[in-house]
């Protein structure tokens, strides 16, 4: 695979689990985590590089106190069937707890054409089987069903967090069957903590894939990848394999230090681009969730012979390679 660095990486600083959506309208919407998880920011750019520069606009805060005080989350925006939504996970701030494993996913409208504009309304809880640490929620469209994927805690099954897919009745219910497609299984996925999350969608060669990420948020964070048929049940546990070994991962040669929470998108010349954060150094003072330093970086990859994605490896950042 070409390593060449076509964009000057991080093309945002400080923003993880970052997600891009470029619209019909030309211009490119990126919304991620911010470092201090009490607000949902979206930004615009008819470039994936001008994001860097873009302005951004507060969407949402958080509540002082209750649910969706506490830990923002990993927000999602959409537009579906003419309207903006922002899937994110919020906590609940307590006395005893700051609601760090205490999440729920919600999600928000925006009637607007431009979603930097207008008010958004707040349409609830998605409600799963489950009253349960819940988050990373994305969803898509196939064959006339709005799908969601989702991570979330079974409490009878041993870890933090398992992938789910349901249908929807509307861009904020679930509807009939919720079905497991991933557990963590392997030592990839398991370290830190058993974790399978951040779930992103990618359609091509007559298939369905989902890339994921596994383990602690450390420089062990890497992903994984789920495939099915389209012509399958997607919500049959059984028409998804998984890669037995990651898809993305730490790369030290590069500087590159736990990549994942991606999403996909597409230059502005049409070739398939993964959007995903990482460090650039290994050690961590403290919880890795509280080090800001994740930055947003943008990767074109390629399609082996088999139909499926190569992501190949990070790329140095350019003041690594003198570029």
């Amino acid at each position: 695979m070409n390593h060449k660095q076509t964009y000057l990486n991080p093309i945002v600083e400080q923003r993880a689990d970052p997600w891009v959506y470029k619209h019909r309208d030309g211009y490119y919407y990126f919304t991620a985590s911010v470092p201090e998880y009490d607000r949902i920011e979206i930004r615009r750019s008819t470039t994936l590089q001008g994001l860097g520069d873009a302005e951004p606009v507060i969407a949402w805060r958080k509540y002082e106190s209750g649910p969706l005080s506490a830990n923002i989350w990993a927000p999602e925006i959409h537009y579906i069937d003419g309207k903006w939504y922002i899937y994110f996970a919020a906590a609940r701030t307590t006395e005893t707890n700051e609601g760090l494993f205490d999440h729920r996913m919600y999600v928000l409208e925006n009637a607007s054409a431009n979603p930097l504009e207008g008010a958004w309304e707040e349409k609830g809880q998605i409600r799963t089987r489950w009253e349960s640490f819940a988050l990373d929620a994305t969803t898509f469209e196939h064959r006339g069903e709005r799908y969601y994927v989702w991570a979330q805690k079974d409490p009878q099954i041993d870890g933090n967090s398992n992938l789910y897919i349901s249908r929807m009745s509307n861009p904020w219910t679930l509807t009939g069957e919720q079905a497991m497609i991933s557990t963590p299984e392997y030592d990839w996925e398991t370290v830190g903590f058993k974790v399978n999350e951040g779930p992103a969608v990618l359609r091509r060669n007559g298939r369905i894939f989902i890339s994921y990420s596994a383990s602690a948020t450390d420089h062990h964070y890497c992903m994984g990848l789920l495939a099915a048929a389209e012509t399958a049940n997607l919500l049959d546990p059984a028409s998804w394999t998984k890669s037995p070994v990651p898809v993305f991962a730490t790369d030290e040669a590069a500087g590159q230090f736990g990549p994942g929470h991606n999403s996909f998108t597409v230059s502005e010349d049409g070739r398939d681009v993964l959007i995903y954060h990482a460090r650039n150094y290994k050690e961590i003072v403290g919880d890795p969730l509280y080090d800001p330093n994740r930055h947003t970086r943008a990767q074109p990859f390629v399609w082996n012979e088999d139909g499926t994605p190569n992501f190949g490896a990070p790329v140095p950042d350019p003041t690594r390679t003198g570029s």
